[in-house]
C-alpha cells in the first residue's frame, strides 16, 4: 500500500477512535485549574491568543458537535447555568487531551513515510487538523470559567 494511503487511512481510523475515547472519558478526570490544563502565567489570561487573532477565525473552523449528535454542543446560552459552564470547560479539557493525543499518535507516519511527503503530510495535518484547536480550547476555557463563576454568584443570590 502506498504510504501516502496508508497514512490518510491511519488518520481517519484514529479520528474515529478519538471520538469515541473522548465520549468515554469521564468528565471527573478533568479539572481546568490543574495541569496540564491550567492557565499558565505566559497566556495572560487568553489575552495572548488574541496576537493570533483567535477571535476572527476560531468559529470558521469545523465543529464536529455539529455532526455528531452524542457530543456537546459548543455554545453559551443566555440560559445557561454555572454547572452547564462547567461541563463546557471539561469538555475543553477533553478535546485538548484528544487533539494532543492526536499529535502523538500520528508520529509513527513519520516512521511509515520517510521522505518529505510525510513530514509534510504529518506537519500539514497536525498544524491545521489539531493546533488550532487545542489553541480555540486554551482560549474559550479561562472565558467559560469566569462566565460560569458570575452565574453562580448570580445563583447564589437567588
Amino acid at each position: 500500500m502506498h504510504p501516502f494511503l496508508y497514512c490518510v487511512l491511519y488518520v481517519a481510523a484514529l479520528g474515529i477512535g478519538s471520538h469515541f475515547v473522548g465520549q468515554l472519558l469521564p468528565r471527573r478526570w478533568f479539572c481546568a485549574d490543574r495541569f496540564p490544563y491550567r492557565l499558565y502565567g505566559w497566556e495572560k489570561n487568553g489575552r495572548i491568543y488574541d496576537k493570533i487573532a483567535i477571535r476572527k477565525w476560531k468559529n470558521k473552523v469545523p465543529d464536529m458537535s455539529l455532526i455528531l449528535k452524542d457530543m456537546v454542543k459548543k455554545e453559551v446560552e443566555p440560559d445557561n447555568t454555572s454547572a452547564g459552564l462547567l461541563r463546557l470547560v471539561a469538555e475543553t479539557c477533553v478535546s485538548e487531551l484528544i487533539h494532543v493525543l492526536l499529535i502523538l499518535f500520528t508520529i509513527p507516519i513519520l516512521a511509515r513515510w520517510k521522505t518529505r511527503g510525510g513530514v509534510l503530510f504529518f506537519l500539514i495535518y497536525n498544524i491545521l487538523g489539531n493546533l488550532p484547536y487545542i489553541l480555540i480550547q486554551r482560549y474559550n476555557r479561562p472565558r467559560l470559567m469566569a462566565l460560569a463563576g458570575k452565574k453562580k454568584l448570580k445563583e447564589g443570590l437567588s
